[in-house]
Formats: C-alpha cells, structure tokens, sequence
C-alpha cells in the first residue's frame, strides 16, 4: 500500500482535530481518515509535537478506556493513552473556565507519581510499587473534540484519549498506607451523589493499568520517567459539567479532591 495517502490521512485528522481545539468547534469523527490504532496513535503523536514547539510541557500519561464495560461498547480489550500537558493541571480551588474544554466530562480517578525510570519492556506490579513515590487523588475533566461525542476507538486516540484537565489532590499517600483494589470512592456535585465506585473498577487494579502503560510507553520509545504522572483511570461513571458545578471526590484512604467551574470572560 502506497504509504503517501496514508500520511496525508493522518496529517488530515490532525489538522481536523487541531481546528477543532483552535476554534473551540466540536468536528466529524476522524475514523474515515485513521481506522486502526497505529494511524490512530500517529495523529495523536503529530499534535503533540505541535504542542511541545509551542512551549507546552510534558508531564505524564493518562490511561483511558480502562472499564470493561466501555471497552466493550467500543469493541477493544485494551485501554489506550493521552499526553498530559503541566497547563492541563488546575490546581484546588482554581475556578476552571468551563468552556476551555469541549463537551466536558468528570471522573474520579488516583493519580500515581513515579519516582524512577520504568524502561523494561515487560513490567510487573512490584515494578509499579517500586518506581511510584506516592498516589494522589484526582479529578480527570475529559473532553471531546469529536461532535456529540461519538467515537469509536480511533477517534478517541487520535484526540489524545479524549484528554481535557485533570485536579491533582495535596496530600500524597505512600502504596503501603491504602488499599489500591479496595478504596471505595464517592464523588458529589453540591453535595449530590453523582458518582460511586472503587479501585477495582479501574482493570481490576489501577496498578495493573499503570503496568500496561509502562510497557506500551518502553515499545513506543518513551519510557516513563521521574516526576511522571499517571493517570491511571476512572473508578466510577463519568459526570457532566456545567457552569457552576463543584465536584468534590472523596476516595478511601487516600483522601480527597475538588474542582469547580465557572464561565471566565
């Protein structure tokens, strides 16, 4: 197969996809253009190098499609991953303009720091609790630039794995003092319940997902790092945003998170 039309397919989506961002306009799903993952991860690759030309940093990973149901609904049986930028991080009680992020969403996640390199090419969980300095809960805002949001599996790697923000809590919690597969986790909007769940929704184990990522980065050429975060997946459904809305995530053992959103002029 002639490798030129499927690089214009691929420099096409990005551009479609970097539009859409641009001009905060939702667009046609990009699936006509990149039907397979490789494609998929290449458009991903391509906006990402636009970003870090323009100054944008690079500080971790975020694992998405980690619920057996929606891989199932999407038809795959593996997660994929999105870049996190340092400018996609709002810190608590920051007011989140809520139109920065397209068709914005919410989920409870827990963030994992790492503290060592992770460049094997075959991982295992005691190489996780190795590397990881601490886990922290988080808030993923996910975002759409597809319209309506409908995706199927290369659309959403292709726009960064549907990546919006993400709210990291303050106070870190060493592996040793939580139990990862366990800790219920509760979410609120105002004081509504509007989200449940636990670790183990995420894979099983959020340290399983992690341990996908460390060896998918390794194949890609971009091992994981000091200082990386890793988002490692949603415990329970994800939420609508509107102006307006606080969140707040209480997770078992680990402690808590907030985000609240606002129309900044």
């Amino acid at each position: 197969m002639d490798s030129k039309p499927a690089n214009n397919a691929i420099q096409e989506a990005a551009d479609r996809l970097w539009q859409a961002q641009a001009e905060k306009r939702p667009c046609a799903p990009v699936r006509d253009l990149v039907s397979d993952v490789d494609a998929a991860y290449a458009v991903q690759q391509k906006n990402t190098e636009r970003w870090l030309q323009q100054g944008r940093r690079l500080v971790g990973r975020k694992i998405g499609l980690t619920s057996r149901a929606v891989q199932k609904q999407l038809g795959v049986d593996q997660p994929d991953f999105g870049m996190l930028f340092a400018d996609m991080c709002a810190a608590e009680g920051e007011l989140i303009d809520a139109g920065r992020i397209l068709q914005a969403k919410i989920e409870a996640e827990i963030a994992l720091i790492i503290e060592r390199p992770l460049i094997h090419d075959k991982h295992t969980v005691a190489d996780i609790i190795d590397a990881t300095a601490y886990a922290l809960p988080a808030l993923e805002i996910v975002g759409s630039r597809i319209a309506n949001w409908n995706i199927g599996l290369s659309d959403t790697i292709a726009d960064n794995a549907s990546g919006g923000m993400f709210v990291l809590g303050s106070r870190p919690v060493k592996l040793s003092d939580f139990d990862i597969v366990r800790c219920g986790m509760l979410m609120e909007r105002r004081g509504d319940q509007v989200s449940i769940g636990a670790g183990a929704a995420c894979l099983g184990n959020p340290l399983h997902a992690a341990v996908w990522l460390a060896d998918v980065m390794t194949r890609f050429g971009q091992p994981l790092q000091p200082g990386d975060i890793i988002m490692t997946g949603a415990l329970g459904p994800m939420v609508a945003v509107s102006p307006g809305d606080v969140f707040d995530v209480q997770i078992e053992g680990l402690g808590r998170a907030s985000a609240s959103f606002g129309v900044l002029q």
